[in-house]
């Protein structure tokens, strides 16, 4: 079986190439084909995989192509894991939004609009590509914004575009583990779109848990989230937020904590990865032992202003050793192997959400089976987390407009009605300020 992953030469790459390594199964991956539009950092990554892959039978073989054509044709499934404008365009984001005092992180407000923009065009091009070369195949998008680059492509690909976030996974990891019990063994009823969503219940043997942990201060306090938003919040919701409600719910403290970090995480990931990269090309370093160290690094840095503002503390060990390629893997084998999954996952609606249309990608509890996935019916999110939900399922239909339009006037549009950007002027500066270092945003008028 042929998978191709597409940002081939990305740091996190080795997270799902090691995932591989330890699936001795029928109807394993036997080849990877790893794209990306950098040569370098092609041999790079190729290093790292070879290295990891020494003394381990059969495993997968790997090529390298900058010919995005070649890489698909043929593919059974396709990872997208690209990064339009680099760690480069991630910092100019964060840098431009907070100069304004808004948010810039990559998946929420200004800066996740802005990447967005600059990646729908080339998201919407490779799911065109792959209906043409690779009509069979199934698509596992990690690109972010996760939800939007996932519906943009779904509008070619239909149901066989499936996107994947860690984020919940390791929410409802952690939830379980404070209670006791084994995350295999829990159902996780969480709702929302990528990187917006709750932990609404969490059921063992068929009991609703949640209620014990939010009726116990001392529960709460011992995992990331009850010490991110306190535990008198987490009461007053009767859910258990993704961490990237932090951005929302504390916004005037998160945007402060960024304006006076000596750098923010774009540039940090930036000088970190140019670090890496640089090092792995000289043949005598220790690609693998080098690639683990920064990847320590990283995730240990993971959130860090959020967790500062909130006074949290440090990660903990169990959450430093990533998750989605974990994800990526369970999706693949469910679907070639006919091997009934449920995952949480981005799909699109399908009336599972009564206020967003069909066609809306949220993210839910999914079963997969050889078919794809299918979201599991949820009840209706409470009055205020719907008008967060639609309010921000506007804005990226806003972007999904601007993208195929190249209407200035949508991506306007789509700033100023982000729940995080509360002025039109500041929405106008922000376009002005991106087009203007954005090569592409040029398709903007």
């Amino acid at each position: 079986m042929k998978l191709t992953i597409l940002g081939g030469g990305g740091f996190r790459v080795p997270l799902v190439y090691g995932a591989l390594l330890g699936d001795n199964a029928d109807g394993r991956v036997t080849r990877v084909v790893l794209h990306d539009v950098d040569a370098g950092r092609l041999r790079a990554i190729a290093r790292v995989l070879a290295e990891r892959a020494a003394g381990v039978p059969d495993a997968p073989e790997v090529t390298a192509t900058t010919d995005l054509d070649e890489a698909l044709r043929g593919a059974d499934f396709v990872f997208s894991a690209i990064r339009v404008g680099g760690l480069e365009g991630r910092a100019d984001d964060e840098r431009i939004a907070l100069a304004e005092g808004v948010l810039g992180q990559e998946t929420v407000g200004a800066g996740g609009i802005a990447f967005g923009l600059r990646t729908v065009p080339v998201a919407v091009d490779i799911a065109r590509r792959v209906a043409r070369l690779a009509p069979d195949a199934w698509v596992i998008n990690f690109t972010n914004p996760a939800g939007l680059v996932t519906e943009a492509m779904s509008r070619h690909l239909g149901d066989r575009v499936i996107g994947i976030c860690d984020s919940p996974v390791g929410l409802g990891r952690r939830v379980a583990r404070v209670l006791g019990a084994r995350p295999a063994e829990a159902w996780v009823d969480y709702v929302g779109l990528n990187h917006l969503g709750w932990v609404r219940g969490l059921r063992i043997a068929g009991r609703d848990e949640l209620p014990r942990l939010l009726a116990d201060p001392v529960l709460l306090g011992s995992f990331e989230e009850g010490r991110l938003f306190g535990a008198d919040w987490l009461r007053s919701l009767g859910a258990i937020p993704n961490e990237y409600l932090h951005y929302y719910y504390f916004n005037r403290e998160a945007v402060h904590a960024y304006q006076e970090a000596g750098r923010t995480r774009g540039a940090f990931l930036r000088d970190q990865q140019a670090g890496f990269y640089a090092g792995v090309a000289d043949p005598a370093v220790p690609a693998l032992e080098l690639w683990d160290r920064t990847r320590a690094e990283r995730e240990a840095t993971y959130m860090a202003e959020n967790r500062e503002a909130a006074g949290a503390g440090e990660r903990e060990a169990e959450d430093l050793s990533g998750g989605y390629e974990n994800v990526a893997l369970a999706l693949m084998r469910a679907i070639a192997r006919d091997e009934r999954a449920t995952l949480i996952l981005n799909v699109r609606n399908r009336g599972t959400l009564a206020a967003l249309d069909g066609d809306a990608v949220i993210e839910v509890p999914c079963l997969v089976d050889a078919h794809g996935a299918h979201p599991v019916a949820v009840d209706p999110l409470p009055g205020h987390a719907t008008g967060l939900v639609c309010a921000v399922k506007a804005v990226e239909r806003e972007v999904l407009d601007a993208a195929r339009s190249g209407s200035r006037t949508a991506a306007v549009k789509a700033f100023a009605l982000h729940p995080l950007v509360d002025s039109v002027n500041v929405a106008r500066r922000l376009v002005d300020g991106y087009t203007a270092v954005h090569p592409g945003l040029a398709y903007l008028r």
